[in-house]
């Protein structure tokens, strides 16, 4: 079932998650709606903020975006994308590497804004998958860019909050426009 996305203004953005402690057929099933919005929104992450559930739980596909590639490295060993999306990761864990890149972001929560985002070029995660089991693995490319975006979510940490003041005073009309939009909406 395609959920609706949270948009900027809507306080739930700025929740820190939950820690998810029991993987229910709620959870499971979450995550297929989660998936499936993602997928109807052209979107590469989707954090539970964003569709209005303040848990520790993120969707991430970044598969086939060759124009954006990405790696993906277990036990030291490259591993193919393909084989390991989509990616439902509970509670993930980020520890980031010194090199940063700038590169293009966009956020679901935020139609229509666009800007560039500095960020660690890499990331190693530790999460747990639906199925219980713990997963660790590195990341590099825009799959690293997908992890740090959504575990920012996850987190109550917007990619606004990574802009730097000049792109930030750059989309300021469009942000309180947002906003605007968003109180009207929720009533």
């Amino acid at each position: 079932m395609i959920l609706e996305i949270v948009k900027y203004g809507n306080p739930v953005l700025r929740e820190k998650g939950r820690e998810v402690k029991d993987v229910d057929e709620k959870i499971k099933q979450l995550s297929v709606d989660m998936l499936e919005t993602m997928r109807a929104a052209n979107g590469v992450g989707l954090a539970a903020q964003q569709i209005g559930v303040p848990i520790q739980m993120t969707v991430i596909d970044v598969a086939g975006i060759e124009d954006r590639p990405s790696a993906m490295w277990i036990n030291d060993k490259e591993v193919p994308i393909e084989e390991h999306m989509p990616l439902v990761l509970l509670n993930p864990v980020l520890k980031f590497s010194e090199e940063k890149e700038s590169g293009n972001e966009g956020c679901l929560s935020f139609p229509d804004i666009t800007a560039e985002i500095t960020r660690s070029s890499g990331v190693q995660c530790t999460a747990t998958l639906l199925d219980g089991k713990k997963i660790e693995f590195e990341a590099a490319g825009l799959l690293a860019r997908a992890l740090q975006h959504e575990t920012d979510h996850l987190h109550g940490v917007l990619f606004i909050d990574r802009m730097n003041a000049a792109t930030k005073a750059g989309i300021s009309g469009k942000l309180k426009r947002l906003q605007k939009e968003t109180k009207e909406t929720r009533g």
